[in-house]
């Protein structure tokens, strides 16, 4: 009896307990960089992978189906030296919807200034109270802005601690050569991305990511008209946002995600609410007034 139970715990040793929150896709391609060992792009690919999906971003303890499902898209266009590369990241998140098989987009931002080193078969450390290289800073930022917003849209600013882990790390990188990481180089970059989710000024934009998730996307299956509702009454802390600072990065963030949702979302819903839906999002959107056109049936 005894060996049975010792058998039975060390079978239980055995079940892998995931603490990963992270199931990131990873995708190098180098299709523009010429006469070169392809070998380090594949070896790349793998330490990127590994470097996302196996390292413990939080403490909170996750299932493997909790994960996060995430996709990343390192598109390498020059190489500058036999270790140094540079290109643009395309950085995709969703998150999955109660009672549901969707999975709703949270973020689609492609990111062109993209330079590191990589020497191939060295690890990829990253620490949070050191300065990280350039690849790792740049891996460790968006896996918490990921974080961030997959967590506010489950709790009321619920991401804020990893925001601000985001923010540590483009604070580290001010003295970096490589573009991305300064106030003073574009409007667009790693450091306003971060700068707005944490400016109280764009706090309605988190509060309308908790409520078009939670109180609207997670009802839908059961309470549409309600769910809908909700999502309807969400886009007005956009439009307070935007009368606010007309023009800010994270709506353009937003928009990038959900403008095709919020068409499926609208384009069968009643008369009144279509106008309404409308003729915000003609406001606070308008780059994308074709698209919600079909809202109100139009071409």
């Amino acid at each position: 009896m005894r060996k049975f139970f010792i058998f039975i715990f060390i079978c239980l040793l055995s079940i892998p307990l995931f603490s990963q929150e992270l199931n990131c896709n990873i995708q190098i391609v180098s299709q523009q960089i010429q006469g070169t060992n392809k070998q380090v792009f594949r070896t790349m690919q793998t330490a990127v992978y590994e470097f996302m999906n196996s390292r413990r971003w939080t403490d909170h303890v996750y299932s493997y189906d909790e994960r996060i499902e995430c996709n990343i898209l390192i598109n390498l266009t020059e190489q500058l030296s036999s270790d140094e590369f540079r290109g643009s990241i395309q950085v995709q998140a969703r998150r999955p919807i109660f009672n549901s098989s969707y999975n709703s987009v949270l973020l689609n931002f492609k990111d062109d200034d993209v330079q590191f080193k990589y020497v191939e078969y060295q690890p990829l450390d990253f620490s949070e109270t050191t300065s990280p290289t350039n690849l790792t800073g740049l891996l460790a930022y968006y896996a918490y802005v990921i974080l961030g917003m997959d967590y506010d849209t489950f709790s009321m600013e619920g991401g804020s601690p990893y925001y601000s882990k985001a923010e540590a790390i483009v604070n580290k990188m001010q003295n970096s050569r490589v573009k991305g990481w300064k106030a003073f180089e574009s409007r667009k970059n790693r450091y306003w991305l971060i700068e707005n989710l944490l400016d109280n000024a764009y706090s309605p934009v988190r509060e309308c990511l908790y409520r078009y998730h939670r109180l609207g996307l997670d009802r839908m299956s059961d309470r549409l008209t309600e769910a809908r509702a909700e999502i309807a009454e969400s886009l007005r802390l956009l439009q307070k946002a935007y009368r606010a600072k007309p023009g800010a990065f994270i709506l353009q963030i937003f928009f990038d995600a959900k403008s095709d949702e919020l068409v499926n979302i609208f384009s069968d819903s009643f008369n009144d609410e279509k106008k309404r839906v409308f003729n915000i999002l003609s406001e606070v959107d308008p780059a994308n007034i074709s698209k919600y056109n079909k809202i109100i049936g139009q071409k």
